[in-house]
């Protein structure tokens, strides 16, 4: 069902009628527009594809059944939720998810080299191929759990603070550690307090390689210092790039980390050290008062780092950059601004508590809005999940949905900025990548019911997209609702 899509003049042949039914860029039909009187199968198709990557069949109906607001609840409590043996039994034989980040680096890393010499260059290459589990193994559990459990509302607030904290696989050592910088420092945290996660992302050696600030030393004079982690910690990971902060606040807050770095010593050495690979050395530390966002932070060693970040995590700048970032990824590309206030005010009243945060951004009846015409284009991941649990497939090799996924631009753990990817239509909408969506809805739906397909999605679908299944030939109709923007937007 994922194997290689049919002869190329047949693909074109589809992609054109498609594109004759949905031009380019062609919203669906508006869904519930408010909580006045809406459909209940609306409701429900919407909170599973807001909340989570979509219906898998029978999802609809049950969701409907239960009550939008009642999933919402149930969702921002996942650790009630049971999941399904199938999936816990895939992710228990994940042994690389299991090791901390000393394990990983002793038994994937580099060699050691000889004393006074450089390691062997074959053994470091094959040490890297070795390595590669690491990454096979994230990628299987990451879309194992996307597809199967019922978690959802854990699995994108997952994906949604990885790529807030994004860091790049490939880089350096990044690639030994960055499973284990999902599953120990974003997982546990990501309904919880954002200053929890902030700060186990900071101590993390994959953070702490990508944005180099491993090599962010004193007193070795200015050469020492490095800014690359304190500057995207403001700009990206807190306050924004409208939040208020000066380039010396940069450099202050680039001496106030310093010596904050992994032991590499000891790590090849297989010296005892922390399990979490964080290492504060006072012997490269600026231990001098800083001048920080108008506030002075008194000298001292491993404390003022936490007291910058203690600053950082209750900034009202941050908490509008939380609820921007979070009502456009829920919502609407364009976001409310008294919308993004509310949330944002929240997020300041509960300390950082995202679980709080998100009850506010959910049962506000501003969140329905996003069911109207402009309603959120799927990115290629929320579409190759939601077109993969609808269609009720199961992959035996998950790893093929990564290469689906390269193809359209949104490999997982592969985008090189600290940005991460974006989530709205202008950063994905065009003819190519609409290309490569067809080419997966045409492998999927070839062979499928349409009529259990349209079952399966559970609410009414637009007049063009029920015109263009009802003229399609029976073996495309599945693959058109799979190609149309009633499925390519949540």
């Amino acid at each position: 069902m994922l194997g290689a899509p049919g002869p190329s003049r047949f693909v074109t042949t589809f992609a054109i009628v498609v594109a004759l039914a949905f031009p380019l860029g062609a919203s669906a039909a508006a869904g519930p527009s408010g909580r006045a009187g809406p459909d209940p199968q609306e409701q429900a198709l919407y909170v599973l594809n807001r909340l989570g990557y979509g219906p898998k069949p029978g999802d609809v109906a049950r969701v409907a059944a239960q009550g939008a607001d009642a999933y919402i609840d149930q969702q921002l409590q996942p650790d009630r939720i049971a999941e399904p043996e199938r999936l816990t039994g895939k992710l228990a034989a994940l042994a690389t998810l299991r090791l901390n980040p000393v394990e990983l680096f002793r038994e994937y890393g580099p060699p050691r080299p000889p004393l006074g010499g450089r390691p062997d260059p074959e053994a470091v290459k094959a040490a890297r191929l070795r390595a590669q589990i690491i990454l096979h193994e994230l990628v299987t559990a990451r879309l194992e759990r996307a597809l199967d459990s019922n978690r959802q509302l854990q699995e994108t607030m997952t994906e949604f603070w990885f790529n807030h904290f994004n860091v790049f696989a490939p880089k350096g050592l990044v690639h030994l550690w960055v499973g284990s910088f999902e599953e120990t420092a974003i997982r546990p945290h990501a309904l919880g307090k954002f200053r929890d996660l902030l700060e186990a992302t900071a101590k993390h050696p994959a953070m702490l390689f990508y944005l180099d600030n491993w090599l962010n030393v004193a007193p070795a004079g200015e050469k020492g210092i490095n800014e690359n982690y304190a500057r995207e910690l403001m700009e990206l990971h807190t306050l924004g790039v409208d939040g208020g902060y000066s380039q010396q606040d940069v450099v202050a807050l680039a001496h106030i980390f310093t010596g904050w770095g992994v032991p590499r010593p000891a790590l090849r050495r297989g010296l005892p050290i922390d399990p979490s690979a964080f290492y504060f050395n006072p012997l490269q530390h600026d231990a001098a008062d800083q001048r920080f966002l108008g506030r002075v932070i008194k000298g001292g060693g491993i404390e003022q780092g936490e007291a910058a970040l203690d600053l950082l995590a209750r900034s009202p700048a941050t908490a509008h950059h939380i609820a921007f970032e979070l009502v456009q990824y829920f919502v609407a590309d364009k976001t409310d601004p008294a919308y993004v206030n509310a949330v944002a005010k929240r997020f300041l009243a509960s300390d950082g508590d995202i679980r709080e945060t998100l009850r506010t951004l959910f049962h506000d009846p501003r969140f329905w809005d996003g069911a109207g015409a402009a309603r959120k284009f799927k990115t290629p991941y929320q579409y190759v999940m939601s077109a993969v649990r609808l269609s009720g497939a199961t992959p035996e090799q998950p790893l093929t949905l990564q290469a689906t996924l390269l193809q359209m631009g949104m490999p997982l753990y592969r985008y090189l900025t600290p940005e991460g990817y974006k989530n709205t239509r202008e950063g994905w909408l065009n003819s190519d990548a609409m290309t490569k969506r067809i080419g997966l809805a045409m492998r999927l739906g070839d062979g499928l019911d349409p009529a259990k397909l349209i079952a399966a999605y559970g609410a009414p679908l637009s007049s063009r997209t029920r015109a263009a299944i009802d003229a399609a030939p029976d073996r495309l109709k599945a693959a058109v609702l799979l190609a149309s923007p009633d499925f390519m937007t949540r």
